[in-house]
């Protein structure tokens, strides 16, 4: 219900915000044409400005680095010393992004295919069972509906394992299972149970323990230090995952402060310490190097341990076990294309409409009349974008590192808020979209409070570490 009236809201204020730009603020007819049939990257118009019409902020803007972005419309100035502005599409039209979201699908397909057969032989073999009797004794005081030992528990600690090592393509398939393996249990099944909330709340909250795509963007645009966000990066994903946990054990009446639940916080939380000290003592390319051989690593060597315990421990046909489980994963990758194709599309509109670029502006002047320092607001649109989509909101922080540098307040910021929360709204539309669930009850809410959560601790520590930066 909740992800109805979102999505519906999502279309509405964008057809009525451009409505109004058409109407009232010039916005150029050609909105609703860049919104059903536009493509990335289109140019729609450029328009000479008179300097008397820019404020000293976007002229000083200008002069700094030669372009300044605001939404979609970047503001240049001309070797003649005219300023300029132009609209730069920053997302596909409706059409567009209908192929988009199937492509994205399809291309699931074989990476879901791949980990949910190694997690069916793994279930044949007891290998998930196994570590749900490890994390049985923390699991069975987060999650109380679901009994001791059940698969599930396995299912998410290798999602939450995934996660940690920054391995998308991995977390979605092992998330899958879980909610699967949770919706056996649910007795209202287009229902979100207790269990599944607190699942996918922990998982949106994005816990990651090194930020490898992000470092790895940073250093593509030359950064002088593409490596020193990751530790603004680990607080702020680790304070959204407090957050959730929090919001969601107290709706569902969850005793956190028990000897065994500390325990296992205040271990995590320790080897998560004594990790970000190891890696901060790193150089740049050493620390990529060991990320690589960490999560990469630890993927082939759980293949090896799967396979060996299957085959050689078990006596388990392989691989008819693994192709039974490739089945399930082409089936949930065509099943969750309906999903995607209308989250996508609601996306789309809000960015083509300029509706970011709307409440953007509102809130640079709501944080300048109160008298707040306002260069965080130049970072926003990545966190704008983040819980909407993870492709748009790469793209946001590519742009404003290119129009503010790299190592700029902005840049930074861009980078630690791109590297420490999940792509909400998708999660929300994958997830419960691959096992039917309409009523989503208060999981949105919880999710988007946790971002907020790691947005202000990102925006706090960048100050905290970046504050001299311009």
């Amino acid at each position: 219900m909740a992800l109805s009236r979102i999505w519906s809201a999502f279309i509405l204020i964008a057809i009525i915000v451009a409505t109004c730009k058409i109407a009232f603020f010039n916005g150029g007819k050609e909105i609703y044409s860049r919104m059903v049939v536009g493509k990335q990257g289109d140019t729609a118009y450029t328009k000479t400005i008179d300097s008397a019409a820019l404020s000293a902020t976007i002229i000083n803007k200008i002069s700094q680095h030669k372009e300044y972005k605001e939404g979609d419309i970047i503001y240049t100035k001309t070797t003649q010393g005219k300023y300029i502005s132009y609209y730069a599409q920053s997302a596909d039209g409706v059409i567009a992004t209908c192929k988009s979201a199937v492509e994205i699908c399809l291309g699931l397909i074989g990476i879901m295919a791949l980990f949910m057969g190694f997690m069916s032989i793994a279930e044949r073999a007891g290998g998930i069972r196994f570590l749900s009797r490890i994390v049985g004794p923390f699991f069975s005081k987060l999650f109380p509906e679901i009994p001791k030992g059940h698969p599930a528990m396995g299912h998410m600690i290798m999602n939450f394992s995934a996660n940690l090592l920054n391995l998308d393509n991995a977390a979605t398939p092992f998330g899958i299972k879980a909610m699967e393996s949770m919706q056996e249990l649910n007795t209202d099944k287009t229902k979100a149970s207790n269990a599944q909330i607190m699942f996918l709340c922990l998982h949106a909250s994005g816990l990651t323990l090194v930020p490898v795509t992000v470092i790895a963007a940073r250093a593509s645009v030359k950064a002088a230090s593409p490596t020193d966000i990751f530790i603004p990066c680990m607080i702020a994903t680790f304070a959204a995952t407090m957050a959730a946990l929090f919001i969601v054990s107290f709706k569902q009446k969850i005793k956190i402060f028990q000897p065994i639940v500390l325990a296992w916080i205040g271990g995590a939380s320790a080897l998560i310490a004594l990790l970000v000290v190891y890696l901060h003592s790193l150089s740049s390319d050493a620390m990529k190097t060991f990320s690589g051989l960490l999560s990469n690593g630890l993927i082939l060597w759980i293949f090896v341990a799967i396979i060996i315990g299957a085959a050689i421990y078990k006596k388990i046909d392989v691989f008819d076990a693994f192709v039974d489980g490739a089945k399930g994963g082409f089936e949930t990758s065509i099943k969750i294309i309906p999903y995607v194709v209308g989250i996508l599309v609601a996306i789309s509109l809000l960015r083509t409409s300029g509706s970011f670029e709307v409440l953007l502006s509102g809130m640079r002047n709501l944080f300048g009349i109160m008298g707040f320092d306002t260069k965080f607001v130049d970072g926003l649109p990545t966190a704008l974008m983040k819980p909407l989509s993870g492709s748009g909101a790469r793209g946001m922080m590519f742009d404003t590192m290119k129009a503010y540098g790299p190592d700029s307040f902005a840049g930074k910021l861009a980078s630690i808020l791109q590297g420490s929360s999940d792509t909400t709204f998708y999660v929300v539309a994958v997830y419960f979209g691959a096992v039917g669930i309409k009523n989503t009850r208060y999981s949105i809410g919880t999710m988007l409070l946790a971002d907020l959560v790691g947005i202000i601790t990102a925006i706090l520590l960048c100050y905290l570490f970046f504050g001299n930066a311009v």
